[in-house]
C-alpha cells in the first residue's frame, strides 16, 4: 500500500506546458509538490510583448526558441538570441519584445534580497570552467552550460543547460539533494518522434519503486525529494533546462548532491 502510494505520489511529478500564444504557469506551490521552485513558460508571436513583474519572486528567464529584446529596465536593454538569458530580483520588471516566435521558460523563488539583475550571453565556445562543464563519464557523459551560476548574486535559484548524448544517461550515478534544494527538469529540443524517460525514485537502491515520465519538448518534472536520472531513446539526446531552488539562501549551493551509494561505482 506504502509502495502504491509512493507511486502515486511521483506519478504526478510530470506537467507538459502549454504551447499557447502567453504566460503559464506550469510549476507552482498552489498546484505541485514542490514549495520553493517555480517554473512559467512565455509564449510570444513575433512582434508581441509581455512586461514580465518579479514581484516577491527572483526570475531567470532562459530564450529555449526564436529571438527576442529585453528593454525598459536600468540594466536589461539587450537582444536575445537562443539561450540567452536573464535574471531579476525581486521588485524588478522588463518587457520582452518578440523580435520572432519565441518560446522562454523561466524559473521563479522567493527572492531574499540577494541578487542584481544580469544578462548571459550563450556561448557554447567558452573553454571548460565555471560556466561551461563537462560532468559523468562514458554513456553518462554530458554537456552543462550554467545560465545562473553559483558565483552570480541571487538568492535561491540555481539553473543551467544540459544536453546528453545519443540514448545515453543523464545525471548518473543517480543523485538526490532532498535537504537542502527542490529541481525541476524542463525539456526542449525533443520533438516528435524523439523522446526520453525521466527516471525517479525515493529510497537509494529501490528501483523497483520506480516511476518513468515520458520527455519530449515543453514537459517538466519535478523532484522535490528523491533520485532523478534521465535516459534518451536512441537517436534521441536529452535536453533540458535544470532549475535548481534552494531552501534558503545558504543552501544555495551546486555541491549538495548526494550520490546513490547502491549505483556510485557502477
Amino acid at each position: 500500500m506504502k509502495e502504491q502510494k509512493n507511486k502515486e505520489r511521483m506519478e504526478r511529478w510530470r506537467a507538459q506546458s502549454s504551447e499557447e500564444w502567453g504566460f503559464h504557469k506550469v510549476v507552482t506551490p498552489d498546484t505541485c509538490e514542490c514549495q520553493e521552485t517555480q517554473i512559467f513558460r512565455l509564449n510570444l508571436q513575433e512582434g508581441t510583448a509581455y512586461l514580465l513583474e518579479s514581484k516577491g519572486l527572483e526570475l531567470h528567464g532562459v530564450l529555449i526558441s526564436g529571438k527576442a529584446a529585453l528593454s525598459e529596465h536600468a540594466v536589461l536593454n539587450q537582444k536575445m538570441d537562443k539561450f540567452d538569458s536573464f535574471y531579476i530580483p525581486g521588485k524588478n520588471e522588463v518587457r520582452i519584445t518578440a523580435e520572432e516566435d519565441c518560446f522562454f521558460y523561466i524559473a521563479g523563488a522567493v527572492c531574499e534580497g540577494y541578487g542584481e539583475p544580469m544578462f548571459r550571453k550563450f556561448d557554447i565556445t567558452l573553454p571548460i570552467g565555471d560556466i561551461h562543464q563537462i560532468h559523468g563519464s562514458g554513456v553518462g557523459q554530458r554537456e552543462v552550460m550554467f545560465t545562473l551560476a553559483p558565483q552570480d548574486k541571487a538568492s535561491r535559484l540555481l539553473c543551467g543547460l544540459t544536453w546528453s548524448g545519443e540514448g545515453a544517461w543523464t545525471s548518473w550515478p543517480p543523485h538526490q539533494h532532498e535537504k537542502d534544494l527542490e529541481e525541476v527538469y524542463c525539456y526542449f529540443d525533443m520533438p516528435a518522434p524523439r523522446f526520453g524517460f525521466h527516471v525517479s525514485y525515493l529510497k537509494s537502491g529501490e528501483v523497483e519503486d520506480i516511476v518513468t515520465h515520458t520527455v519530449q519538448t515543453g514537459t517538466c518534472v519535478q523532484a522535490p525529494c528523491g533520485y532523478h536520472p534521465t535516459v534518451a531513446s536512441p537517436g534521441t539526446r536529452n535536453t533540458y533546462l535544470w532549475v535548481l531552488a534552494s531552501f534558503s539562501h545558504p543552501s544555495r549551493r551546486y555541491d549538495l548532491a548526494v550520490l546513490d551509494p547502491v549505483y556510485e561505482n557502477c
